[in-house]
């Protein structure tokens, strides 16, 4: 089968796509014949060494954790899914013709691969920020880099749990944020002060990691209400850095639910092939994302 790997770490250039041996489903697992894969920044991230030490991976390595698709193995003691369903979830290398997956939901109706392999990290990352960060309803949270797939997870479950939401976009992304339910305004020079315009924030999170966390902390008056996914100096600010998966199937579950009450729809920005693999981490890095962005098989 075809996968996209690196042999070492470093930049897009050490992405290839490569024959590899196809992977079989274990006991509890399930294989499915991949039709989309999310592309997710912890992609680039893992494959640039940022996590070398904290999480060990052995070289050369695939890439990717989120796929849909349909499943076309079923390991020893998994229940209720059967081949020839379409599903969508978390596994590893999913950049592949081939995935094996560790969690995994029914796709709901009417939704089609792309999107459904833009939810799984997104969402059960949306989640587990806002229970750490403690956001409860009729408060207000500050959502810093609003516009990609979490920001637009998070914004949309806020509205749907009665949170109020300030989001942080690029000018070209303001209406995008109105559209999920936020109170919107532009990032850059001002930008706090903007924000105290608008009224106080009970709560704030960084998904961009575009050095913003001491003014976080500033407009929330405490640290422990602060959390980011995306810069690693946070803990200096006495600021929470969640970078441990929460549970995915019960994310899975939410996001299957939510999406079949239409009250999350995520959209996809851009489309790339396996071949384009380094071209949509590239873009991943830039960031200014409107949503998702997939690989598809």
């Amino acid at each position: 089968m075809k996968r996209v790997s690196f042999a070492e770490f470093g930049g897009p250039d050490v992405l290839h796509l490569t024959d590899a041996e196809e992977p079989h489903a274990g006991p509890g697992r399930i294989r499915i014949a991949v039709r989309a894969a999310g592309v997710n920044p912890v992609d680039w991230r893992i494959r640039e060494g940022q996590f070398r030490t904290a999480r060990p991976i052995e070289l050369p390595a695939g890439v990717g954790q989120d796929a849909s698709g349909v499943v076309d193995e079923v390991g020893q003691g998994v229940d209720g899914i059967a081949v020839g369903d379409r599903v969508f979830g978390r596994g590893l290398s999913t950049y592949a013709e081939f995935a094996v997956l560790s969690a995994w939901a029914r796709m709901p109706d009417g939704l089609s691969f792309e999107e459904a392999a833009g939810y799984p990290s997104v969402v059960e990352t949306a989640l587990r920020i806002m229970r750490q960060v403690g956001v409860q309803p009729g408060q207000t949270l500050l959502v810093s880099g609003a516009s990609g797939g979490v920001g637009s997870a998070v914004l949309q479950i806020a509205r749907d749990r009665g949170i109020a939401v300030i989001g942080t976009a690029g000018a070209a992304n303001q209406d995008y944020l109105r559209g999920l339910g936020a109170v919107a305004t532009t990032y850059g020079e001002g930008w706090v002060e903007r924000v105290r315009q608008l009224g106080p924030v009970d709560a704030a999170l960084d998904l961009a990691g575009s050095g913003v966390i001491r003014e976080l902390v500033e407009l929330t008056g405490d640290p422990q209400k602060v959390i980011s996914i995306a810069d690693l100096t946070a803990p200096e600010f006495g600021v929470r850095y969640s970078g441990v998966t929460g549970s995915v199937p019960d994310a899975l579950a939410e996001a299957a639910d939510l999406i079949s009450r239409g009250k999350l729809h995520i959209p996809v920005e851009k489309t790339y092939t396996l071949a384009e693999a380094a071209a949509a981490h590239i873009d991943s890095r830039a960031g200014h994302t409107r949503g998702r962005r997939v690989v598809t098989i």
